[in-house]
């Protein structure tokens, strides 16, 4: 995967894939007209660039995802955390609840990831 940024109307583009992928080019155009108020042009466009960045393949006239949504955006978090924070979690960590602050029910949940990550030994 490239590693580059999805722009704000090339995510809720690349949301209507992830959703429901596979899918045929001809009903990824509907709903890009529908949801996006697309071209067919601009949709193939678009997705042409995607493919090229390695995010999706159109083969035959379907449309799916070589990326998951989960798995890119995991690499821009950790992309984030290594330019703003030199690679370091806590200081992103930090610098995040810093501003927002945590809820009771989110403080539960990282520690949940922490232990889960014990429990794996891969400490």
């Amino acid at each position: 995967m490239e590693d580059g940024r999805l722009g704000a109307v090339e995510a809720r583009f690349a949301d209507i894939i992830w959703e429901r992928a596979p899918l045929r080019s001809s009903e990824l155009v509907a709903l890009a007209a529908q949801e996006l108020g697309w071209k067919k042009s601009t949709t193939y466009t678009v997705l042409k660039k995607l493919c090229q960045r390695g995010l999706f393949r159109n083969d035959g006239g379907t449309v799916t995802a070589l990326v998951s949504r989960q798995a890119y955006y995991a690499q821009r978090g950790e992309k984030l955390v290594d330019e703003a924070f030199q690679g370091s979690l806590p200081a992103f960590i930090a610098a995040f609840t810093a501003r927002k602050g945590l809820t009771a029910a989110e403080a539960e949940q990282i520690q949940a990831l922490i232990d889960a990550y014990r429990r794996e030994g891969r400490e």
